[in-house]
């Protein structure tokens, strides 16, 4: 599969002393495979920190992404890890079978990991990081690109094999908002509504009440999050499209 084409980015050292590419604001809109840029991911990065800078090539470069509120760091690769898919891995446990995402496991500092397209993103364990996320990226990154150039497998077979299509991904996450979801919204008026599904990621958009919310970034991550991956144990990357700028209390302005 062909590798995407990073962009330019400002002097860092990388994981293993070579360069990597450029970053920009989460979500990228850049030649990695990422959502359109109005899409935000759930516990995504929203700060730029690049581990280097470099050309593309047939080398492996990556960069690295810090989130705003410090609990985690998303890397961007500039080759697949999992095509036109995602996945969540919750704990160690569930890496089992998985080469790469066992790998960064093994680090004690991660507690989640997301997989998606060209896309880890790595949440790390007891909540926020206390310093700098370089030391852990460089870690991480170098793990990355070792996984990479050995040709293994990166996830395991079963969860690749067992993906059901997304019709049906569709149905069982409309089926979570209209049972449970909606009704708890509803107290405070207000409307999710599932815009979109591409493999098992969804998109979903909040309406009335929960559009710029103070609290829809923990509606978010608490309510909307859990219960789809409660619910639903194949869905991967969970995005939120609203404009929560134009919502009645606008908390991103």
């Amino acid at each position: 599969m062909p590798s995407a084409k990073p962009a330019e980015e400002n002097n860092m050292p990388s994981t293993n002393q070579e360069p990597v590419s450029s970053t920009a604001e989460e979500p990228t809109a850049e030649n990695f495979s990422e959502p359109p840029a109005q899409r935000r991911i759930i516990q995504a990065p929203v700060l730029v920190e690049s581990l280097g800078e470099g050309q593309a090539s047939e080398k492996v470069f990556i960069k690295a992404e810090p989130a705003e509120n410090g609990d985690q760091c998303k890397l961007m690769v500039n080759r697949s890890l999992f095509a036109g898919y995602s996945w969540f891995f919750k704990d160690f446990e569930s890496a089992a079978g998985s080469p790469l995402a066992e790998k960064i496991f093994s680090s004690d500092l991660v507690d989640t990991l997301l997989i998606h397209n060209s896309t880890a993103i790595v949440t790390k364990f007891g909540g926020k990081m206390q310093g700098d996320w370089l030391p852990l990226a460089k870690e991480l990154g170098q793990i990355i690109r070792e996984v990479l150039e050995s040709g293994s497998p990166l996830l395991s077979d079963d969860i690749i094999k067992n993906l059901p299509p997304e019709e049906q991904v569709r149905k069982d996450i409309q089926k979570v908002i209209d049972t449970e979801v909606n009704p708890g919204v509803a107290a405070h008026g207000g409307k999710i509504v599932l815009t979109s599904v591409t493999g098992n990621s969804v998109t979903i958009q909040m309406g009335g009440g929960c559009q710029g919310c103070s609290a829809a970034d923990l509606t978010l991550k608490q309510g909307i999050h859990s219960s789809f991956r409660k619910a639903v144990p194949y869905v991967g990357a969970i995005y939120d499209e609203t404009d929560h700028a134009a919502g009645m209390n606008p908390y991103y302005s």
